[in-house]
């Protein structure tokens, strides 16, 4: 039993040795194993500065630049339509046809008138003509015994009805002269015509129908000259102005870019939006319609430069937010405040500095001031 007690000592003692050698570790073995650490791989990003361009979405609509009514110009019944709705016509098409037999007529007549009045102007030269001759020669025999004072006072008298007469004939052919150009004018007005490109969208009488100057026709639109429209809020319009571009997106998904063409200077009491007018290059391939609508992106304000950092950069932790910048092969944990969203990106209001290298790739492991490696580093 005492060789027995005897060797339990012995072996309590060997493990006393063997826990206290492994507890007991000499200085240079912890040198050592700090001396073998392996950096850990990691992507790094550098902190910029760049322009915030932050923007809203707003609901717009195409609007045309040139649609209205086609009206009459000239009184007479409807002889014919040549379109219906949805047809395409191009300027200058004949879109109907007032019966003209009246306006010919009326024509005719004026052209006669001109011709009388031509020949009146034409008789009254000539009596002027004949009478300045007479007085001429009165004046030759002033002063011998034929000369009558008395026959070269009527004579002088008698030219000067002749030129009055000349006068009047003329002032009537200008009179029948204006009512032909108007006769002729009403004429080609007979021929209702499309003042632009566009659509036929409606027809507002039909044939047989009497109409009378300003009476509408039919309405065209001209959907190849389309513009963008938006009732954009009061407080979004410090960063549009004339000749600024932004993006839109139709409903079929096609993307474009529009510019500011004109701010209306009229705000809606109600909504407290103004409309703006955007110029837009719009696809030819695409069918286009009035109303339609398109979402753009509209600035939230004036453009502004800021510092930004990227957005897998970021930790949040229990004690606020923070980021890991590269410095000489180490991690160093850094508290940071943000701002904005700028794309992949946030605004940095403190903490980092233009030009920072942030961890982004690897950062979630990192223990403070760990030994990293990234491009630009040794192994």
């Amino acid at each position: 039993m005492f060789r027995k007690w005897s060797n339990g000592i012995n072996r309590i003692g060997t493990a006393a040795v063997v826990v206290l050698g492994l507890t007991v570790t000499p200085p240079v073995a912890l040198s050592l194993y700090a001396q073998e650490e392996v950096a850990t791989p990691v992507g790094v990003d550098a902190v910029i500065q760049e322009s915030l361009h932050q923007t809203v979405p707003v609901i717009g609509r195409l609007v045309a630049t040139r649609s209205g009514v086609v009206a009459a110009r000239t009184s007479g019944p409807v002889g014919e339509f040549r379109v219906q709705v949805g047809d395409r016509v191009a300027a200058d098409d004949v879109i109907a046809k007032l019966v003209s037999d009246a306006l010919e007529s009326r024509r005719e007549l004026w052209q006669s008138e001109v011709r009388q009045y031509s020949a009146a102007v034409q008789t009254s030269r000539a009596e002027m003509a004949l009478s300045q001759q007479e007085l001429d020669r009165l004046e030759e025999l002033e002063g011998s015994s034929a000369f009558s004072q008395a026959q070269m006072d009527d004579k002088r008298q008698q030219v000067a009805v002749a030129k009055s007469a000349v006068a009047e004939s003329r002032a009537e052919l200008s009179v029948a002269e204006a009512n032909l150009m108007l006769a002729e004018i009403n004429l080609y007005n007979a021929e209702i015509r499309a003042p632009y490109d566009g659509v036929v969208s409606q027809r507002h009488t039909e044939v047989g129908a009497f109409v009378t100057p300003g009476m509408s026709i039919v309405t065209l639109i001209d959907d190849k000259t389309l513009e963008i429209e938006a009732d954009v809020p009061t407080e979004r319009i410090d960063g549009l102005t004339p000749g600024t571009a932004i993006m839109y997106t139709l409903q079929d998904g096609t993307m474009g870019e529009a510019t500011v063409r004109a701010v209306i200077p009229d705000e809606n009491p109600l909504t407290r939006t103004r409309s703006v007018r955007f110029s837009a290059q719009l696809s030819e391939d695409t069918v286009l319609a009035v109303n339609q609508s398109a979402t753009l992106n509209i600035p939230n304000a004036a453009p502004r430069s800021v510092t930004s950092v990227h957005k897998d950069a970021v930790l949040n932790t229990s004690g606020g937010t923070i980021v890991y910048v590269a410095v000489d092969g180490v991690a160093s944990m850094q508290p940071v405040t943000l701002g904005e969203s700028v794309g992949p990106r946030f605004e940095v209001i403190d903490g980092l500095s233009v030009g920072d290298l942030v961890v982004v790739r690897g950062n979630e492991r990192l223990r403070p001031d760990q030994l990293i490696e990234y491009p630009g580093t040794g192994s």
